[in-house]
């Protein structure tokens, strides 16, 4: 400085000085150097000198200025003043000079191909290739190994790109994005989360970032219950997550995709306090309001998308002022970065974050070539003399580059949309430095999936309550028939009505009515333990009662059937009923169903199941679902067992209305309430019939089916019990039957059989039958008589005036001993040789009855003859 400012003992601020070297020679360190304030000058620890043979070092590299991470927007400026400073350093490749040859990848495999192209087949030969874009680097690493190249990526975060079998020559300054992983899984378990769901842009960057993710949260026993993935569109994918209730989401994709997955969150509601969105870190802080034509959402709905989400990011700047081998400090850095934008706002720049990467890449290439120019040396090398086939300089840059080390810090950022940090993750110490300055939508982080309370479904208290009070009284209905027909049993009218029978119809009613209550009892009354047990009763009442009550009338109506439909000659053997058949059929249907039902409980015995439903939301803004739950009564082959017994009751109740509809017009005293049976017995299966197969349809309804079961039990008892029983009652009440029998019984001292009363009523109606008979006989006999005697008379006078006129002539003399004399005229019956020892009325009359009315003298049963005379 000497002989330039001599002269001149004070410069004024801002005063410059320009260095200018001679001949062929070049500046290598400051250009230009300029007057401070403080009275020194800038870049004084720089040395500037003249170089005469500085050789020109180029590296290839692609920076993406747009597409799926535009980051080549700010890491080429970061670069390019990387560069300036490294060719100004005079202890760095002194004898050197770096320049950058650079194009636009697009972040597109397919355009870094061509360009890849470029940079190879044209000159200068690169001495090292840049890449940005995980994508773009895969391909470039591949292809690099096949020119000795070495590549340093500044931009590159694929965990893929670790694999050195596959890229052996492969460096980046930029962390693998596996580093995130770690700083997610701190974050689940801090808000206690164990579920979670993943949405994955379809590269090999996300595919194995996500596998990396995948493993470390198993091991922490986190489950990723729902995996998407899409090529272009996430609408499909986004819908997915909404149908497999998906609460908290990691998204894997560039920032493109991202603006075209957040307006589908948005179509579908897929935000808000329910829902949290993890990240990628590195895209703009503003990339949510970046106008995208390949999207149809406007910016507040993008907005309102995004509200929430969480970001986890890789610190890129050291947050200590300490100077590195730039000598700048980060913060002078970004001051110098702001200045190369121009302005521009970081925000809307894409790679901002990434840019500090960008220029340590720089930083890392010099250091590492510099630190080869001695090696090369002792082995007569230069840089200078590279090519695509020189192993050993490629191997030179290559162990430089792998033993260097910079001054930087491991560390993730966990920042919330807005952005603001709410917390640093130290990866090598494993520690979560938490500001505390979070906050939620909802007031707390949100649950990792829709909190499912189980809600048994319990019978209508009130439902039970009605019906059961019906079955109260219907049971004490029963009582009280059972009890008039067991005191009025000894009554002829209650007597030919089989009261046996119908005591167990009585029994089986109430014991049907007694079904209900295990029917009504559910979880709510018993534990689940013991619910087995009111199974069993269920199924043991309701079988048993209806064994008595319809085995009974069925019994009645058979044997009436049975009965009085043979043919003539054998009608008179139903005079003879023995009651031991009856109550043998009913022993026989309930020994069938005593012996059907342990036979069911032994092989499959009932248990309890548990049926769900659909998933049903409460009322309000709740975070929850309802899960309805459903007890029932079934066994491991319920159906095959329903059917078996549906079938037998089924032809059972088929079978009892054709006999009721055959015997319907039947009049007998032996079971003087046939009718009536026929009559409970048509609505007993009407009911029956219908209410089966409804109740089955109805089984996931229970208070529809246990009001179609207990009501058809109720109304077949309430009708069965009316018509068998009122009748019997209103008639001994009205007509005071049982008065007259009991004064009949003290008169004779004794009470009639029941067979041997029908007998003597039958042969009373047949004595008054005859009787009548027999007096129009009487009648026509004397009529015959009287019409004899005229033509007896008539004849006579003939004879006689004959003999007047033939007197002369001797005619044969009429005896009374001619039998053929006394004949009756043709038609008429002949008189009998031994009237004299009958009354002639009664003897002719007799004789008279023989042809029509079938009794005669040798043929009339002495019983009848004995009324006849009475």
């Amino acid at each position: 400085y000497r002989g330039l400012t001599q002269d001149v003992q004070i410069l004024p601020v801002d005063y410059e000085i320009e260095y200018i070297c001679r001949g062929n020679r070049v500046i290598v360190g400051p250009k230009v150097r300029k007057c401070l304030p403080n009275g020194t000058w800038t870049d004084l620890t720089l040395r500037s000198r003249c170089c005469e043979y500085c050789t020109k070092l180029y590296i290839g590299a692609l920076f993406p200025m747009s597409g799926g991470w535009p980051g080549g927007q700010a890491c080429l400026p970061s670069a390019q003043m990387a560069l300036d400073l490294v060719n100004k350093r005079t202890d760095i490749l002194p004898d050197y000079e770096l320049e950058l040859i650079y194009y636009d990848s697009m972040c597109d495999p397919g355009e870094a191909t061509k360009l890849l192209y470029d940079l190879l087949y044209t000159e200068p030969i690169k001495i090292v290739l840049m890449p940005g874009c995980s994508s773009v680097s895969t391909l470039v690493a591949e292809a690099a190994r096949m020119w000795n190249l070495i590549v340093l990526s500044y931009g590159s975060s694929s965990p893929a790109l670790s694999n050195r079998q596959r890229f052996p020559t492969f460096f980046r300054t930029h962390p693998s994005a596996t580093l995130h992983n770690p700083t997610r899984v701190q974050l689940f378990q801090k808000w206690k989360w164990t579920k979670i769901a993943t949405i994955q842009q379809t590269t090999e960057v996300f595919t194995s970032t996500l596998d990396d993710l995948e493993q470390r949260v198993k091991e922490a026993g986190i489950e990723i219950s729902v995996r998407q993935s899409f090529l272009t569109d996430p609408a499909v994918a986004v819908k997915n997550l909404k149908r497999q209730d998906a609460r908290i989401i990691v998204g894997l994709f560039y920032e493109t995709e991202a603006r075209k997955v957040f307006c589908e969150v948005f179509k579908e509601k897929l935000y808000g306090k329910k829902y949290v969105w993890f990240l990628i870190g590195w895209y703009a802080d503003n990339w949510f309001k970046i106008k995208d034509p390949s999207i149809n959402c406007t910016v507040e709905n993008m907005t309102e998308a995004v509200e929430g989400h969480v970001t986890t990011e890789i610190v890129m700047l050291n947050p200590e002022t300490v100077r590195g081998a730039s000598n700048l400090t980060s913060q002078e850095f970004l001051e110098q970065l702001m200045s190369r934008l121009g302005g521009k706002n970081p925000e809307e720049t894409g790679g901002f974050q990434e840019a500090p990467l960008a220029y340590d890449a720089v930083w890392a290439l010099a250091l590492a070539l510099n630190k080869t120019v001695e090696p090369l040396k002792a082995k007569g090398r230069r840089l200078e003399d590279f090519n695509y086939n020189n192993h050993d300089i490629t191997a030179e840059i290559y162990r430089a580059l792998n033993t260097s080390s910079f001054e930087g810090v491991s560390v993730s950022v966990v920042k919330c949309s807005g952005y603001k940090k709410i917390g640093y993750y130290d990866s090598t110490k494993g520690n979560l430095s938490w500001f505390g300055n979070d906050k939620w939508i909802g007031g707390a982080p949100p649950a990792d999936q829709t909190v499912v309370i189980e809600e048994f479904r319990f019978l209508s208290q009130k439902l039970f309550v009605s019906v059961s009070v019906f079955a109260g009284l219907g049971i004490l209905l029963g009582i009280v028939c059972l009890t008039f027909n067991i005191y009025n049993s000894n009554v002829r009218y209650i007597q030919n009505s089989q009261p046996y029978l119908n005591n167990m119809t009585a029994v089986g009613c109430m014991l049907s009515l007694a079904a209900v209550f295990p029917l009504g009892i559910d979880g709510l009354h018993v534990h689940r333990v013991r619910f087995p047990v009111v199974c069993q009763f269920r199924l043991w009442l309701l079988g048993l009662g209806f064994s008595l009550a319809y085995g009974s009338m069925f019994t009645k109506i058979w044997w009436v059937h049975t009965v009085f439909t043979k043919k003539d000659e054998k009608k008179d053997k139903r005079k003879h009923l023995e009651p031991w058949k009856l109550y043998a059929t009913v022993g026989v249907l309930l020994g069938i169903d005593i012996l059907s039902l342990m036979i069911w409980q032994i092989v499959d015995p009932l248990h309890i199941t548990v049926e769900k439903f659909t998933r049903e939301a409460p009322k309000g803004d709740l975070d929850v679902l309802i899960q309805p739950l459903l007890e029932h009564c079934s066994s491991e082959k319920m159906n095959t067992w329903l059917g078996v017994v549906y079938g037998y009751k089924g032809l059972l109740l088929l079978l009892g209305i054709f006999l009721a509809y055959e015997t319907k017009s039947v009049s007998t005293e032996k079971i003087n309430d046939h009718r009536a049976v026929g009559m409970a017995i048509y609505n007993v299966a009407v009911l029956c019939m219908i209410t089966a197969p409804v109740t089955m349809i109805l089984s996931s309804q229970q208070d529809a089916s246990f009001a179609f079961a207990s009501l058809a039990i109720v109304f077949s008892v309430y009708i069965t019990l009316v018509v068998l029983f009122i009748p019997k009652m209103r008639r001994l009440i009205t007509r005071g039957e049982w008065q007259s029998e009991q004064q009949e019984t003290m008169k004779t001292g004794s009470s009639t059989n029941n067979n041997d009363e029908e007998k003597s009523r039958q042969l009373e109606r047949e004595n008054k039958e005859l009787q009548k008979i027999i007096q129009e006989k009487e009648e026509r006999v004397s009529e015959l008589r009287n019409q004899l005697t005229e033509r007896q008379a008539l004849r006579s006078r003939r004879r006689l005036s004959g003999q007047n006129q033939n007197h002369s002539t001797p005619a044969p003399p009429a005896s009374q001993n001619d039998p053929k004399s006394l004949l009756p005229p043709p038609g008429y019956p002949l008189p009998s040789s031994d009237n004299h020892s009958l009354p002639p009325s009664f003897s002719n009359s007799s004789n008279l009855y023989q042809p029509d009315g079938k009794i005669g003298r040798n043929n009339c049963h002495t019983s009848r003859l004995q009324l006849l005379y009475k």
